[in-house]
């Protein structure tokens, strides 16, 4: 039924051990003339089966989704879409999270869907594609949505044209797959803990809001009472609200993007209404710590990913030692200071010892009181470690 693949003597041994990813070099050989895209089965040089994935001409050619020949019709994504929400439904509804009609419902290899990412907002799905295989199965996947939520989903958004390979990716428009007419929700308003966010997927950053976030800003509201709090790229303002419901004598917020400005004050009077506790500022982040004597008690330092690739890996890590270099030096005595790296190329050790170097800079002592990660409704998958990207540190600064 499906084109087949055939790895190299040896290369087998990372599909049996459930790694999804079978790269370029593994493969001795295509049969049926497998394009970008297409489902393919992948065999061991003696032409035992191992695995089915999404073929692509590229340095990953297969991202696998299943270790079963079968066919790949609705009912397979039905049976995985279904895996997953009961999974969210575990983490996020029932683990003493509060109240939240937002989650990443599908992350990727995490969920066994390589290269998709699907977002809930209340009632609204962002469709992410970041292979052709993947966004060639949107109407199955939709399908499967539409009998999970029932009644309950009111539309799904396919925001794929920026995340596609590029050439793949120009051809495609973002666009409803489900409820054209529902364009009138955004801005849409949804629930993380009982704080209220508007959400716009449509030009909003990645698929609107950043998710991973949600146990990170839950923990930065036990430490933020009373104190003068800086929420640095801070896009819609998450750490900003949780601060300021926790009891933050003030917040100040700071995003290089006017947009992102005027996100967080909305979201700033949608939960506060008129407050002088909150001032945002549009202005480049390593500018602001340089120009600004203010000391805060407690700052978030949440950048953009600064490396996409191994190639600008070094480059990446003098980013974030600078970077931390100012905000240890613009806290106060006993200050807190949230740090993260989004990079996946920066793993765990590599980011911490650039924070030490950091610190070590300054001349502070520091101690670490917490190692962070991304929300449980974004899960790795254990046999695939590279879709642990989110690490953060919380640090007491003396």
């Amino acid at each position: 039924m499906y084109a087949k693949v055939i790895l190299n003597a040896g290369k087998e041994i990372a599909v049996k051990r459930l790694h999804p990813w079978i790269f370029s070099g593994a493969i001795a050989r295509a049969e049926g003339n497998p394009t970008d895209g297409d489902v393919v089965e992948v065999f061991d040089k003696k032409l035992t089966y191992l695995a089915t994935g999404h073929f692509y001409k590229g340095s990953i050619a297969v991202k696998i989704f299943s270790h079963s020949a079968t066919e790949i019709n609705e009912a397979f994504w039905l049976e995985k879409l279904n895996s997953a929400y009961q999974l969210r439904q575990t983490i996020v509804f029932q683990g003493g999270s509060g109240l939240v009609d937002c989650y990443r419902l599908i992350h990727g290899e995490g969920d066994g869907f390589p290269g998709l990412i699907l977002d809930f907002y209340n009632g609204v799905v962002v469709f992410q594609a970041h292979t052709i295989g993947m966004w060639r199965e949107k109407e199955k996947i939709v399908a499967g949505l539409k009998q999970i939520y029932g009644e309950s989903l009111l539309a799904v958004y396919d925001k794929s044209a920026e995340t596609l390979p590029t050439e793949f990716g120009k051809t495609v428009q973002n666009d409803y797959l489900f409820n054209t007419s529902l364009t009138e929700l955004i801005p849409h308003e949804v629930l993380e803990n009982d704080h209220k966010f508007l959400i716009d997927w449509q030009t909003g950053q990645k698929t609107g809001f950043f998710l991973d976030q949600r146990d990170n800003r839950a923990l930065l509201g036990q430490y933020s009472k009373g104190k003068k709090v800086l929420n640095s790229f801070c896009y819609s303002g998450g750490f900003s609200i949780y601060a300021l419901k926790a009891g933050a004598e003030l917040v100040h917020s700071v995003d290089v993007s006017k947009k992102a400005v005027d996100l967080v004050n909305q979201n700033v009077a949608l939960n506060f209404g008129e407050t002088d506790k909150h001032e945002a500022y549009a202005e480049d982040v390593m500018n602001y710590l340089k120009r600004n004597d203010q000391t805060y008690d407690l700052i978030i330092l949440d950048p953009p990913a600064y490396a996409k690739n191994v190639a600008k890996r070094h480059n990446a890590v003098q980013g974030y030692k600078r970077l931390n270099v100012e905000g240890i030096k613009r806290l106060a005595k006993g200050g807190i200071l949230f740090t993260f790296s989004c990079s996946q190329v920066v793993d765990r050790e590599l980011f911490y010892n650039t924070i030490m170097s950091a610190a070590l800079e300054v001349g502070r002592q520091v101690r670490v009181l917490h190692h962070l990660t991304q929300g449980a409704d974004h899960p790795v998958n254990l046999f695939h470690p590279e879709g642990s990207y989110l690490k953060g540190l919380v640090l007491y600064v003396e």
